[in-house]
This record gives C-alpha cells, structure tokens and sequence, in this order.
C-alpha cells in the first residue's frame, strides 16, 4: 500500500465524512443479508460533478414527480464532502469504509492520483495511464493527404455572397483585416466560400446586442447557429475528449469510396457553426477518397470517431442543396472485434491481420485460447471478460499492445508471472458488482508501479459513528 499522507485541511476530517458514512450505514442495516453484529463495507466516490452512492431513492409521493427535497439529507452530506474537495483542490476523490456494529468507523480515501482516471459510477478506478500524456491510436491518427481532391462544381463563392447579402442587408461583415486575422490564429488559410459568408456576417453577439430576432435572422440566412469570425476553431483530436478505456476500443477507418475520412479530429476541420442540438458543423479540406475540399460535414456530439456529410460545399448548403453521404458497407474483415454469445463465436473467427481490437464479452462456453491472434501486426487493444480466457500468460505473447482490460484474477496472474506486458500505454482493472475497491486498488499500484508512475494513496481515517437508531 503507498504511504499513508498527513491530513490536508477538512477533506482529510472524519466529521467532513461522518454525514455520508452513516446515510449508507443506514442503506447497509436495513439489508437482511447483512443484519447482525458483521462489519458492514460501504463504498463510493463524490466528485464536484457529482457522486455515485449505493443510497435508495424514496418513491415521491402518489401524483407527484420526484424532487431534490426527497433526498435533502443526501444532498447535505454530500454537499460537505464537496464542499471539502474545493478547499483540497481535488476534482474527485472515491472511498471505502468498514464500520462494525459499534459504530466505529475506518475509511480509506483512495487517491486520487494523476496518473488514474475516476472510475464510472464506482469507487474502482478507471483507466491508469502508464505513460504519461500518451494518446490511443485513434486520437494520433492524421488525414490521408487529398492530393487529387478539389472543390465541388456547386462551390460558388459570388453567388453564394450575393444571396447572403440579400437575405441579410443590414449585417456588418467582417474585414479582411479581421479575416486575416483568424487564418494567423488557427494556421490555416479560410477557403474562399467561407471567407464570403464572414464578409457579409461577423456573426458577433455585440454587433446584435440583446436583439435576439436579429441573431436568429442571421441563423435562419445561414441554416445554422453561426460562430463568429473570432470563434472559428480546428476540430482536431484533442477536441473530442473520450475517456481511454472507450477510446481505445474504437478504430480510424476510410472506405475507398468515403466522402469523408473517419476520423476522431482533422487539421481540416475548420469549426464554424453547430446546429442547435449540441453537433458541430466544420467546413472539411481533408476530405476522404470520393469527397470534396471544402465540403460542409456534422461533427455529432455522440459519436467519437467520424463525421457525417452535409452537403458538398458551403453554397449547396446556404441554399438547402444538402447531400447525405451513402452508408459504407466495407467488405473487409472488421477492424474492431467483439467475441460474445451473441456476436463472433470464437477468437479463431475474429483473427485476420487488419485486426486492431479485441473484445472477449459474456461466454458460457470454454474458455479462449489467444493463440489465432498471436503475431497478428495491427492488434493494439485487448479486453476481456473475467474467466472467458484459457491462460492469461498468453497475452505476453501479444507484443503491439497499447491497451489492455482484464479483471482482477487475469492481472494477479499477468503480475505474479512478470508477464505484464511492457507495449502498454494504458490498461484498466474491470472489477464487477459491489466488489470491494481495495483489492482492486492494489493491483492498480502494482501495475501502476511497473512504468514508475504515481500510485492511488489511501488516506486513513478513523471515527465512531455512534450506535445506529
């Protein structure tokens, strides 16, 4: 276990904790299954944006929706913890107690620690980056170069600001001072359609004051919610955050028929509008196979890799001349793999050399062997579920791997045998259920002291809670 650090301020005070200890006590005691005078364990994690406690919710009362005044006393004792957390300068902090029938209390504060991602609605922790700032494939992956693309016959510069002139008279446009000086910040040279429509709209909310009609005028000329000229931004990579246990599972593919590349972000990505609903619209100068420079493409907030073809220029799309791009049916094997009872039935079936990930899912069958995977050049990211693998000690035979997720057992056999493998830029413990953090955080440490990097501390407190009512 890492060493144990002197308090620091009240997150680091028993009585900051007392309020939340107790709440679950109460959850704990009216289970039957742990009635009695057994220690009882309580786990969770509070964060500034919210916490995740195994508390039951109230049904409100008949006729009337649930309300935050239902669960006030949760909403008290978690607000303190918070409240704490600020004082601290932590985003997140997870936790696990043992409380005996006394009331006596210890909690182990676990971390946080810079090198581990805040699990997912359970005091586990999430991915632990063992090297530092490293990226997954997908989010390192550039455009293809478009030599041979141009843009389409529709992109009409004139045309289309002499219709944006028309629909909006009393607009004040940009200068190409102005213009001038969005190519310096962002790098790129704004393409010629793009620089007309801000030639005749700056797009900026002082220029509208509080005159909303205005602005909704200006957005129904332009079929969008238009940023300003100040506001464009390139959509590369690291502006589409995806946790690594996620991002590692995806994969970077182009079709040779493509209109637009599948990418996580582009260079080429010029950002200028959104939509309404929370999708960013960008003009593309790195446009797939069969696309064009300066077609117009929706960035969808709830998709992390790729994006979807509006219309083939900026004009097409002023003038409601959109173009939805065909579905793909690429008729290799899939990049990505999963290996399920309800998917691909074997490993055998998954393997081919193109392979970059692999899923092993719920089996009831025998377990995998990994050998039909062994040596293939592009696998990067393994994951499996607990028991469905014939012999863990396979995996060091998987040389390229960047990822790997196992649960507990697979990684105390990988530890034990020195067999973690050293390719790994990131790896992740899946733990199931109400299973008790602490084993889980001591594999983390192990792992995580193999690349030297900082280990989830655990902080002891101890405490009495008092006889319960």
């Amino acid at each position: 276990m890492a060493t144990q650090r002197p308090p620091r301020r009240s997150i680091d005070d028993f009585a900051t904790w007392q309020p939340v200890l107790r709440l679950l006590r109460a959850a704990e005691a009216g289970k039957a299954a742990k009635a009695g005078a057994d220690p009882i364990r309580v786990s969770g994690r509070i964060g500034h944006g919210g916490w995740s406690l195994a508390l039951p919710r109230p049904a409100p009362p008949r006729g009337r929706a649930f309300q935050t005044e239902d669960i006030q006393d949760e909403i008290d004792a978690v607000e303190r913890v918070q409240t704490a957390l600020a004082e601290a300068g932590v985003d997140d902090v997870s936790f696990s107690a043992e409380i005996d029938a006394a009331g006596t209390a210890v909690l182990r504060l676990l971390g946080p620690s810079p090198a581990v991602e805040p699990g997912i609605g359970t005091a586990h922790p999430g991915a632990l980056i063992l090297v530092e700032d490293a990226l997954p494939e997908p989010w390192r992956r550039l455009p293809d170069p478009a030599h041979e693309a141009g843009p389409a016959p529709s992109a009409d510069p004139e045309s289309l600001e002499r219709t944006l002139r028309e629909r909006l008279p009393d607009a004040i446009g940009a200068t190409e001072e102005e213009i001038a000086a969005a190519e310096a910040r962002l790098g790129v040279r704004l393409p010629e359609e793009l620089k007309a429509l801000y030639r005749v709209t700056r797009a900026r909310w002082e220029d509208w004051g509080d005159d909303y009609e205005a602005a909704d005028g200006v957005f129904a000329a332009v079929r969008c919610e238009l940023s300003s000229v100040d506001e464009l931004y390139i959509a590369e990579a690291s502006t589409r955050h995806c946790r690594w246990e996620f991002a590692a599972r995806k994969a970077v593919e182009t079709p040779p028929d493509a209109e637009v590349q599948g990418l996580v972000g582009s260079p080429g990505w010029i950002v200028f509008a959104e939509n309404g609903g929370g999708d960013q619209l960008a003009v593309d100068l790195t446009p797939g196979p069969r696309g064009h420079t300066g077609q117009i493409i929706l960035i969808s907030h709830e998709e992390s890799v790729g994006a979807e073809l509006l219309a083939d220029s900026l004009t097409d799309w002023v003038l409601d001349r959109e173009r939805r791009g065909h579905r793909h049916r690429s008729e290799e094997p899939p990049l990505v793999a999963h290996v399920n009872h309800v998917s691909i039935k074997s490993v055998r079936e998954a393997a081919h050399p193109g392979l970059e990930v692999l899923s092993i899912g719920v089996w009831d069958g025998a377990p995998f062997s990994l050998a039909p995977v062994t040596g293939l050049p592009r696998l990067r990211t393994l994951s499996a579920y607990a028991g469905t693998l014939a012999d863990p000690l396979e995996i060091a035979e998987l040389t390229g791997l960047e990822f790997l997720e196992l649960g507990p057992q697979d990684w105390r056999v990988l530890l034990d045998a020195g067999a973690v493998p050293r390719s790994l830029s990131a790896a992740s413990i899946t733990a199931y259920g109400g299973q008790d953090p602490l084993p889980v955080v001591a594999i983390a440490n192990e792992i995580l002291a193999l690349w030297d990097r900082p280990r989830i501390i655990q902080t002891v407190l101890e405490g009495n809670l008092g006889t319960p009512p």
